[in-house]
């Protein structure tokens, strides 16, 4: 079993309006994934530093940085980070351009972790929904074009307020996790965080995590889920 996770952590600003990432970093150690999504996670502007520093997470966690920033005091790209366990095994990292309006962006990496090759992809969409739409092929395109036979998860916030909408781009080759409400953190109404399986992954678990730091932390609750490669990829 593998545990997944992705947390809009909104520059580490809390519903009390300070900027405290060692919450961020508790937050993480409650839910203890093997893999973290993180978004908005580096300023807007400026030099984009982050807002989580690096040293943080890895002396106060069980997780590192996969090296995806191009800028030096960042460890992300347009606000996606990845994290994995510290005996991952980081093969490959990927930035990929899709469609925008405003600053957006996706990234992946291939590990390896307990034993099992995944492809993880994390993004953040726009507001727009024509936006997500071209968003999603975009990211799924590529995907497609990348070595098959890495079993792949897709996570992030996709800022879809409908059960469907711009998520059916994702198409009869995915499967859509809903974990449940995860925006507004203070009083959870939308689904707006979520994981997407590839049809070589099997979803065990998927829940929203409620705890009394995670309601403060950030606008958005973190979701997580404990997956496992299918028979289906293994034969």
């Amino acid at each position: 079993m593998i545990r997944v996770a992705s947390y809009n952590i909104r520059k580490s600003v809390g519903l009390d309006r300070k900027r405290r990432p060692a919450r961020i970093v508790e937050i993480l150690n409650e839910i203890d994934a093997d893999v973290v999504a993180l978004q908005e996670v580096d300023r807007r502007t400026g030099l984009r530093e982050t807002t989580i520093p690096r040293e943080m997470i890895e002396r106060e966690t069980d997780l590192k940085v996969v090296e995806i920033a191009t800028r030096p005091n960042s460890i992300g790209w347009h606000g996606n980070a990845l994290l994995v366990r510290k005996d991952a095994e980081v093969m490959v990292e990927r930035r990929h351009d899709i469609p925008v309006l405003e600053p957006r962006g996706a990234i992946s990496a291939d590990i390896l972790v307990h034993g099992e090759h995944l492809r993880i992809v994390g993004m953040h969409l726009a507001l727009m929904r024509t936006f997500r739409r071209q968003q999603i092929r975009a990211v799924t395109n590529q995907i497609q074009r990348l070595n098959a036979q890495i079993p792949t998860l897709i996570m992030g916030d996709l800022n879809e307020w409908r059960p469907s909408g711009s998520l059916d781009q994702f198409g009869d080759e995915y499967t859509v996790a809903t974990p449940g409400p995860s925006f507004h953190s203070s009083r959870p109404v939308a689904s707006l965080d979520r994981i997407i399986l590839r049809n070589d992954l099997d979803l065990l678990k998927g829940a929203v995590h409620h705890s009394d730091l995670s309601r403060v932390a950030s606008d958005h609750l973190p979701i997580y889920a404990d997956i496992k490669v299918s028979q289906r990829a293994i034969a």
